[in-house]
């Protein structure tokens, strides 16, 4: 029986929202008519009506079916540019953020618990925090629109200052409502599909235009927060150019291409920081002392200009540059932008640069109050050399298993060492792995013959062996291997990079390394089961332990998308859970520190929602200040799109980190146990339930692929890699991404719920189970991600696809099943966090989501209307236009789908 829910409040629009979205009807009006305008205003308003529940606003004509194709483009544009300027707005209230999410309040949090700065300090010596930005494509704007978002963002930052004119003398409303029209004229589709090359070019902008300021200028901050200066324990990461699984357009020039692009983008930003300080420290020797340092510095630069004879700093930057201008010049192949005039040697590393750079502000220090050297535009500098080095980001290379098994295979047969690899059980394969491994011998030979798959993945890791001398270690460190069910699945990564001199066997004593960390992916509900055994396993084979020894730590990957698509997502999110917990003893029996590296999605499917609520309900113990975290699609644009909010989301998982790592946990043993059985129960009932209807339902397969969008979705062009894993129309063939994404454009959200409300309503303990959702971290966290898809979600929407499905006698059933289950976890939800509505207690996303809802419902209806037509056979390509643009701006609208 449904709950009674009390009537929500009004929803009231930020004063932002009404801005915008008054001057994007003026824009419509002058753009695109009248007609246009008045058609637009009567959706909209009929929808809101409908959206307050008024009385008659059911019955209402839509307004939907006056509109022509072209009138139906044009208003899907509308709404689209509505929702993403509604979220920018938002993103400037900060209603998306966590309160007191900043390393300040973290300190203050520990410090009630007698937890000092000290301990903080002492985490932070040995820390690593890296956000990971991937192309796995769920991203559906193209970057024209996302620059002109960005641009109006920061138009309206000049009027919180009170600006009336911008920095050119035009007016700020008037400038702001010009990028409003350049949105209205640019194609918000992708004509072409995106190679990887494209890839690489669209993420190089978010590390050039904010992670490189963003980054020291944080590091400043927080050096002010703590009293001394931090580690570089907070870098980013990234997979564009090294992440093969599935993507067979990634190759040895795409990993060449991504790391050259980087390297050019992090000198060419020192080069302009160090020019821009020669313009600024201008000292003379006849007013200030200058250390001797910084004098021979001047005289080694090569600058005998006599105007500057007596500013040794300007002298020194100008040597500096010279050598960065040749570090340019031998690392990316040609010219600088501003040619230095002067000859000098390129660095060999960043340190080198590095310890120049310090010199200078060593001087500075020397007299005075170093009011000189704090800080600044140099301190700055110091820091991004530190943390960006000359790679810029640290590149992740992946791969299946599976490409592995076959590659070793190929490579033993041909060297006439094992006939058929594959053919041998697990024992016998790491007795051959461990052999070769234990011999420095090139397995493979430049005269053999081998298939292009074998030759591929070879000059790969030869590639990554040529980045080693050319930019350093950091640029490439770990190495994921997809679907690691086994201790050979590492091993065979270990033998490919030895083919490259990247793992090394020690001689006569010495110790064997390993310049790449083979990183075991572990991704469905029994690998992760699983994964305490093979770590234990492969820690156990002394060659393995004294890399590990030597390197210090030793990272394992958990996966939230297969996950949940192989068992709903509670079993997942308690599995990663689990494993993540059972994995702690084995890597501290090992003697090494654990890092976990968590590959999330945007929405909650693949392990969406709020990191900084995810990371503190890790168990306590698993965190120890290092953790890597996937970032992706339109969680990169929406955590990182701006200066501001790149501080913001970066703040948050550094002060989520610490808390993980020195908080104490706030249950006690013995209620850790009763919940965790609990958990053990509900897992069973909702993972069995998900199960049934997924894999076990006659006729599940058809309905998902004829009710959601998911045929459309595959068209789009959002990514270089294909949306199956194989041809096969198998749900377990698919990849997670489409089907998370699908499940959100029809409205139904099922990997997000499906599967709790039958383990809320089968546990008997309610009161045991509130307690549980009240005082653990853990459940908190998963339950207020699941009440977000709720609130998302709309069934009532939803059965308007249910027509697209063939057979609607079996159709109907599941549906009906679908929705008794969404019912049953609503009503389940409401008991155990006490409320009598969604979002009760969460005031500021409930008005989020509630002002989006009277602008999704018109797109919906009208994307079935158009797939109707399409898959009816209407050939007009505006049929398809208006599908793949009513995907994009549901998808802008419900922010977190992918």
């Amino acid at each position: 029986m449904a709950t009674l829910s009390s009537p929500p409040p009004p929803v009231t629009q930020n004063p932002d929202i009404r801005y915008l979205g008054r001057l994007l009807g003026d824009v419509i009006r002058a753009y695109g008519g009248d007609r246009l305008y008045r058609q637009t205003e009567y959706i909209r308003s009929a929808s809101v009506d409908r959206a307050r529940g008024l009385h008659g606003a059911d019955v209402v004509d839509t307004g939907l079916e006056a509109l022509s194709l072209d009138d139906t483009l044009s208003f899907v544009r509308g709404f689209m540019l509505f929702s993403m300027l509604a979220n920018l707005a938002e993103d400037r209230q900060g209603v998306a953020a966590d309160p007191d999410a900043d390393v300040a309040s973290a300190i203050e949090r520990l410090e009630a618990h007698g937890i000092g700065r000290d301990a903080v300090l002492a985490l932070l010596n040995h820390s690593l925090i890296v956000p990971v930005l991937t192309a796995h494509p769920t991203e559906v704007r193209r970057k024209s629109m996302i620059d002109h978002k960005n641009r109006i963002a920061d138009l309206m930052m000049l009027k919180d200052a009170g600006r009336d004119e911008t920095e050119d003398g035009e007016n700020l409303d008037e400038a702001i409502a010009r990028q409003i029209a350049l949105l209205w004229q640019t194609r918000p589709l992708r004509r072409q599909k995106l190679f990887v090359q494209d890839e690489i070019d669209n993420v190089l902008t978010y590390f050039r235009d904010v992670f490189l300021p963003v980054l020291p200028a944080l590091y400043a901050r927080w050096e002010r927060v703590l009293g001394v200066r931090p580690p570089s324990f907070l870098r980013v990461g990234n997979w564009i150019g090294g992440d093969r699984d599935g993507n067979p357009f990634v190759q040895a020039p795409q990993l060449r291409s991504a790391l050259g692009r980087g390297c050019e983008a992090a000198i060419a930003y020192y080069l302009e920081a160090v020019h821009a300080l020669g313009a600024e420290l201008s000292l003379s020797t006849e007013l200030a002392h200058v250390p001797e340092a910084v004098l021979e510095l001047a005289e080694a630069s090569g600058d005998n200009s006599p105007s500057r004879g007596d500013e040794p700093y300007r002298r020194a930057l100008s040597g500096i540059y010279a050598r960065l201008a040749a570090t340019y010049r031998e690392l990316v192949g040609k010219e600088p932008p501003r040619p230095s005039r002067l000859s000098g040697e390129p660095y060999a590393q960043p340190g080198d640069l590095r310890r120049d750079l310090v010199t200078v502000a060593q001087g500075l220090a020397s007299e005075g109050d170093g009011a000189l050297a704090a800080g600044g535009a140099l301190g700055r500098l110091i820091r991004a050399v530190e943390t960006f080095g000359f790679h810029l980001a640290t590149l992740d290379m992946r791969q299946n298993s599976d490409v592995h098994e076959r590659v070793v295979a190929e490579m033993l047969k041909v060297a006439g060492v094992e006939a058929d690899y594959a053919a041998l059980d697990e024992e016998a394969r790491v007795a051959l792995l461990r052999a070769e491994l234990a011999s420095n011998r090139p397995l493979g030979s430049r005269f053999s013959e081998y298939s292009e798959e074998t030759a591929s993945e070879l000059a790969i890791v030869q590639a990554a062996a040529e980045a080693h001398e050319t930019y350093g270690a950091a640029c490439i460190s770990h190495y994921i291997i997809s679907k690691a069910e086994s201790v050979s699945d590492l091993l065979e990564v270990n033998l490919l990079l030895k083919e490259a001199g990247l793992w090394r066997a020690g001689k006569d004593g010495g110790p064997t390394r390993a310049a790449i960390m083979a990183v075991p992916l572990f991704e469905t509900i029994a690998d992760l089961e699983a994964a305490p055994g093979i770590m234990e396993a492969y820690f156990g084979l002394p060659e393995i332990a004294g890399v590990v020894r030597e390197r210090g730590h030793q990272e394992v990957m958990i996966g939230y998308s297969d996950s949940n698509k192989d068992g709903g997502y509670i079993t997942s999110t308690w599995g990663l859970y689990q494993a993540s917990k059972a994995l702690a003893p084995v890597f501290e029996d090992a003697g090494t520190a654990m890092q976990l590296f968590h590959g999330r999605g945007g929405a909650v499917g693949r392990g969406g929602g709020s990191s900084f609520a995810a990371i503190q309900a890790q168990p306590r113990g698993t965190v120890q200040g290092r953790i890597r975290i996937t970032e992706q699609g339109e969680v990169i644009a929406a955590k990182f799109g701006t200066r501001d909010v790149a501080m913001t989301n970066l703040e948050a998982m550094t002060s989520a980190t610490l808390l993980a790592s020195l908080e104490p946990e706030g249950i006690s043993d013995r209620d850790a146990a009763r919940f965790a059985g609990a958990m053990d129960e509900l897992s069973r009932t909702a993972f069995a339930a998900y199960r049934d209807l997924v894999y076990g339902t006659e006729g599940f397969k058809e309905l998902f692929r004829q009710l959601t969008p998911i045929q459309e979705i595959s068209g789009l062009k959002i990514g270089s890699r294909p949306a199956s894993r194989t041809k096969s129309t198998r749900i377990e063939d698919l990849r997670a991404i489409p089907w998370v994404f699908s499940w959100s454009q029809a409205r139904v959200m099922l990997p997000g719920w499906y599967g709790m409300g039958q383990a809320f309503e089968a546990f008997e303990d309610k009161a045991l189970l509130a307690d549980m959702a009240q005082s653990w971290s853990f459940l908190k966290s998963a339950l207020a991600n699941l009440e977000m898809v709720l609130a998302k979600s709309d069934l009532g929407i939803a059965a308007h696809y249910l027509p697209l499905v063939e057979d609607q006698t079996v159709g109907g059933a599941i549906f009906d099943r679908i929705r008794e289950g969404w019912q049953l976890t609503h009503d389940g939800l409401l008991a155990a966090t006490g409320q009598s509505r969604l979002l009760e207690k969460n005031p500021k996303l409930d008005e989020s989501i509630r002002l989006r809802l009277p602008y999704i419902e018109p797109l919906n209806l009208l994307q079935v209307e158009l797939m109707k037509r399409h898959r009816g056979g209407e050939d007009d390509p505006r049929i398809k236009e208006g599908i793949e643009l009513s995907i994009n701006a549901i998808a802008t609208a419900l922010r977190n789908s992918g």
